[in-house]
């Protein structure tokens, strides 16, 4: 007697989605003699992340398992947060074989459009057990008044 599996299409579509935005990823171009930078950025993978908000801030939590603070680099830079770095593969010299591979190893770049409350120059990272936290304060804009008008 064989075992009947459900089939899922949406997981198949998102198996295809997943491998067809890897290709274009690769696809970054050389920089040419000007010094243009890559049009799309290579990266082997896309670390999982979590935006909160609270009244004063906005939270990035990003999951970088095995990853060393060394490793990770955040910028800022036109409205745009990244966070990039790299994962190596754990090369094995015995003579183990794998039988399977799902960890996503190379570079990894993730980029984030900050709203126009968030005052740049006032961010906080914080990394633990394989754990990116980054706080982006927001800026308080003065709140509206009135003015009383005196008419003669």
């Amino acid at each position: 007697m064989t075992a009947m599996t459900r089939w899922n299409p949406l997981a198949e579509f998102e198996d295809i989605l997943d491998r067809y935005n890897r290709q274009i990823a690769n696809r970054g171009t050389d920089p040419d003699t000007s010094g243009n930078r890559e049009i799309l950025q290579k990266t082997d993978w896309a670390p999982s992340v979590d935006i909160t908000e609270n009244n004063d801030a906005f939270v990035i939590t990003a999951e970088l398992p095995g990853i060393r603070k060394e490793d990770v680099k955040v910028s800022v830079q036109d409205g745009v947060l990244t966070i990039q770095g790299e994962r190596s593969f754990e090369n094995t010299e015995d003579d183990s074989r794998r039988h399977r591979v799902e960890r996503f190893y190379g570079h990894f770049s993730r980029s984030f459009t900050l709203p126009e409350n968030v005052d740049d120059e006032n961010i906080k990272a914080n990394y633990r057990d394989g754990v990116l936290e980054l706080t982006l304060a927001k800026q308080h804009k003065a709140k509206p008044r009135a003015i009383e008008v005196e008419v003669n």
